[in-house]
C-alpha cells in the first residue's frame, strides 16, 4: 500500500531501535520509492523522540482509521 505525504499513520508493532511502541502515531513527511523487488520507505515526524524524524519500511506503518464516533457531538 502506498501512503501519501502528510498521512497520519500508526505503528502496528514496537520499533525498539527508536524506542517506539505499538499504537504510537506520526505523520509521513517523506516517501522513498524503491525498485519493485524492495519495500518502499517513509520518514515519520511527530513522535516524542530525540531525532526529528525516523525512517521506517512500508510494512511498519498503517493508516489511521478515524471512527465515526470520534466526530459525533
Amino acid at each position: 500500500m502506498k501512503f501519501a505525504l502528510f498521512t497520519q499513520v500508526v505503528l502496528p508493532e514496537n520499533i525498539p531501535k527508536y524506542g517506539l511502541k505499538k499504537g504510537d502515531m506520526a505523520t509521513i513527511v517523506e516517501h522513498y520509492p524503491m525498485p519493485e523487488s524492495q519495500e518502499d520507505g517513509y520518514s515519520l515526524a511527530g513522535f516524542n523522540v530525540e531525532t526529528i524524524t525516523v525512517e521506517v519500511a512500508e510494512s511498519q506503518i498503517e493508516r489511521v482509521e478515524a471512527s465515526v464516533s470520534q466526530f459525533a457531538g
